[in-house]
């Protein structure tokens, strides 16, 4: 009897041991349901008070649902309506209509315009010039006329002026110097000369010097090193040393990595799996970490990061649907392949 008991036991534990893979446990349908009930609760509190960064909102939404292979189940004709009914005479964009323009919203703007194969709508030249109006001597970027100056906003220019075609209007070297003199000790990389190393400046960094063709600028070694070290016990990344783990370092940090062919440096099982963790198996969507509540912003690089870790429908053990997103552009790929831009390999 005993010997049948302990069998049963070793039975059980061998079942429980047996892992799911991240395609069974995905949860593609709620997290397309999700991001199109977004669509429709427009009276909602969360709806109000996010206003003034809808079209950074719609741009994670949008491009969530291209990576889930639904993009046809959004209001596109609505969304383009709208993302121009938010541009100025000065050729920037608002976060939402009535919106000062800013230097972020124009990004996802010209980001939503290119994933619909609507760039055809937009002045380039208009733009390119609002975009250069905002680099100031040394080469760095302001995000608006109020002056702030931030490594972000260096990213969102190259990113912008490329999907434009438009790089020559701005100075690129003093561009790459003033980014490359944000770089810390440690090879990380802060939003001004002399701040603290941040995995979403590290992105913004590393991304802009890619754009630019000056990733020789990286000490890729050193960042590397600094950037697998933000992975945490339970598998998820987070930004700074001593901080929690967060959903949306899947991207920032891992984006990163990808782009200095340094993937392999993090445990890919485990990142995974706390992305999957954070999932709502109820209603849908992506949180910060498990436990928490979604948002599109964390459904977006929780989906971001799993593409990147490889788990794609056109590979072996991939999620079927998730297609690959490029880690520079923050794109789908075939949105990039369909401009003709270049696309950074896994």
């Amino acid at each position: 009897m005993a010997e049948v008991e302990a069998s049963a036991r070793a039975g059980e534990r061998e079942e429980s041991s047996e892992e799911k893979s991240p395609a069974d446990k995905f949860c593609l349908d709620l997290h397309r349901k999700y991001v199109v009930n977004l669509q429709e609760n427009t009276k909602s509190f969360e709806y109000a008070v996010t206003e003034y960064l809808r079209m950074s909102g719609i741009y994670w939404g949008l491009t969530t649902m291209h990576l889930l292979s639904a993009g046809e189940q959004m209001k596109n004709a609505e969304i383009v309506e709208w993302v121009m009914k938010c541009q100025h005479p000065s050729g920037g964009f608002g976060g939402s209509i009535n919106h000062d323009p800013h230097m972020l919203y124009t990004l996802s703007a010209v980001q939503i315009l290119a994933v619909l194969n609507r760039m055809d709508l937009l002045d380039k030249d208009k733009i390119a010039k609002y975009v250069a109006g905002l680099q100031k001597a040394d080469g760095s970027f302001v995000g608006d006329a109020w002056g702030e100056v931030d490594t972000r906003f260096s990213y969102c220019a190259l990113n912008c002026l490329s999907l434009l075609g438009r790089m020559d209007v701005i100075d690129v070297d003093a561009a790459v110097a003033f980014v490359v003199s944000t770089m810390n000790f440690d090879g990380g990389f802060g939003c001004v000369p002399g701040a603290e190393s941040h995995g979403g400046q590290v992105f913004c960094c590393v991304g802009a010097l890619a754009i630019a063709n000056a990733l020789h600028h990286v000490r890729a070694d050193d960042l590397g090193w600094w950037l697998c070290e933000r992975q945490c016990q339970g598998g998820g990344l987070n930004g700074r040393p001593e901080k929690l783990p967060d959903v949306c370092y899947s991207w920032w940090v891992l984006s990163s990595l990808v782009v200095l062919g340094r993937r392999d440096w993090v445990d890919r099982r485990a990142l995974a799996a706390f992305i999957l963790e954070a999932q709502d198996t109820a209603g849908g969507g992506i949180a910060d970490r498990p436990g928490d509540e979604v948002d599109v912003f964390h459904t977006f690089f929780g989906v971001g990061g799993l593409s990147l870790l490889g788990y794609t429908e056109d590979e072996e053990g991939g999620i079927p649907g998730l297609k690959r997103i490029d880690p520079v552009f923050a794109l789908p790929v075939e949105t990039l392949e369909r401009m003709g831009l270049p696309v950074c390999p896994l």
